[in-house]
């Protein structure tokens, strides 16, 4: 039964270990820039302006519709008002209702709408050259971040294996020491090599904690601690592109970089801004339709009634006899009735109006004027900033591939620097075993050799990154690394 328990309770922390190793994830290249790609705030940014930019050319399209609109009005007057059955003045309260329709269209606004629609064209197609740009500047950013965590990891390795060595030769130095074979000063050399070489561990765990955090922040990863890259050793890349002439690669970036796709862009909205700067100084032809009608919600006179007051009135006299001719007298009363019927007061109010509307510029403050030439301004600017960006952009090239071929060569020497000093510590280890040389020499052969090694390392990642920056101008994808 014990042993059940027993089994049972290893078993489970068997499958505690294997959920918690399986939570740790470790994050391949590819896997972060793409993560980086849908995660990042800047590329969020830029697909909000894709967006806006969207919106805006569904207002151009708007500008060619007709606008409609209705409004209505319902209100009280209270105070003195004429009382229209008897029209007196007297305190009342009365309502009235108006009901009205507007339909408005441009014919013609020296071709404003036109020229603006092309202009949202543009601008949407702008936002998504910025948001590809931004795009490869990430991408290049987190693999640079990516290429540091690999260099330090390396960079451990290489120092733990040195500080193994160390510890080794520490021991059995110590041993020959006790045994009054070497003196008690060659131990405290390699103790002091060893403790060295500890401290320097210590700085490179920093560095790569450090390299880790940076990528996570890039990744927008709350989880720093946990966070890890794949352990891959990358070779260096077999590639002809350091055979390419930077002419082919300028003319190559021409076609896959996005900045000067920008900057011709910008040239582009700048002159259609100019269009429509030169379209206000143009008449413009609108026209119009306007439907009103009105009701109203006090009482209304339907006639007049006369009522005989009992009275009489001599008009005349009969011929011959003399006799008078009497007549009653009447009294007028108008017949009060109430309001019409709501939808027959709107139906005989009603009223159209329509027309057009023509609107010719001649004085507007210079405002139209200076508009003008602050466009021509802004256009000579951005043709300016197209010229340079191309400048730019070949300065960046021979850059790049500069620093790709003295990355090569500092790589090169490092291979070179390397294989001496290691042919240089195995000597110096040698001379130390049978005790020819103290242990002071041996320290200074070893560390040499492992700033060689750490050298090598080094070296090896900065070509790589350099030579992929290079690649990326000629439309290399930055994900494209070789590995062991």
């Amino acid at each position: 039964m014990k042993k059940l328990i027993k089994n049972t309770i290893l078993l489970g922390l068997c499958f505690v270990g294997i959920s918690a190793f399986s939570q740790q994830k470790k994050w391949t290249l590819l896997e972060c820039v793409n993560y980086a790609l849908e995660n990042n705030i800047s590329i969020q940014q830029s697909e909000l302006n894709v967006q806006q930019s969207e919106i805006n050319k569904k207002d151009a399209i708007g500008n060619f519709y007709p606008t409609f609109n209705a409004n209505g009005n319902h209100s009280w007057n209270i105070g003195l008002n004429q009382n229209i059955t008897t029209g007196l003045l007297e305190n009342l309260t009365t309502q009235f209702t108006s009901l009205g329709l507007s339909s408005n269209v441009t014919i013609y606004n020296g071709l404003q709408n036109v020229n603006q629609l092309h202009r949202s064209n543009l601008a949407i197609l702008a936002s998504q050259y910025q948001l590809a740009d931004m795009k490869d500047d990430i991408s290049l950013f987190v693999a640079n971040s990516f290429l540091q965590i690999l260099f330090n990891k390396e960079q451990l390795k290489i120092q733990k294996a040195q500080y193994e060595i160390t510890s080794q030769d520490l021991k059995r130095t110590q041993e020959l020491v006790d045994e009054g074979v070497l003196p008690r000063g060659d131990a405290l050399e390699l103790k002091a090599t060893l403790a060295s070489q500890e401290q320097q561990m210590v700085n490179t765990e920093n560095a790569l904690l450090l390299s880790k955090v940076n990528l996570a922040q890039t990744l927008r990863i709350d989880d720093y601690q946990n966070f890890d890259t794949t352990d891959v050793e990358y070779n260096v890349p077999l590639t002809n592109i350091l055979d390419e002439s930077p002419e082919a690669i300028v003319e190559k970036a021409k076609e896959n970089r996005y900045d000067l796709k920008i900057a011709d862009a910008n040239v582009q909205l700048a002159e259609y801004d100019l269009k429509l700067a030169k379209g206000n100084l143009q008449p413009s032809l609108t026209g119009f339709y306007r439907y009103n009608t009105r009701a109203s919600y006090s009482d209304r006179v339907l006639g007049i009634e006369r009522n005989p007051d009992g009275t009489t009135s001599e008009i005349g006299f009969v011929e011959g006899t003399g006799q008078a001719v009497l007549a009653p007298n009447f009294t007028t009363n108008r017949i009060i009735g109430g309001p019409d019927a709501l939808f027959n007061q709107f139906s005989l109010n009603d009223g159209h109006n329509f027309g057009v509307s023509l609107n010719i510029p001649i004085l507007n403050g210079f405002s139209a004027k200076n508009n003008i030439q602050r466009n021509t301004v802004n256009l000579e600017r951005s043709k300016n900033q197209y010229e340079q960006a191309k400048l730019d952009l070949e300065t960046e090239v021979y850059q790049a591939m500069n620093d790709a071929r003295g990355s090569l060569k500092a790589y090169e020497a490092a291979l070179k620097t390397e294989d001496a000093r290691k042919e240089a510590f195995n000597y110096a280890k040698e001379r130390y075993n049978l005790g020819v040389s103290n242990s002071f020499d041996f320290s200074q052969s070893q560390a040499r050799y492992e700033q060689s090694q750490s050298e090598v390392v080094r070296t090896k990642y900065d070509y790589i990154f350099k030579l992929k920056v290079l690649e990326f101008y000629f439309g290399i994808p930055i994900t494209q690394l070789s590995q062991n």
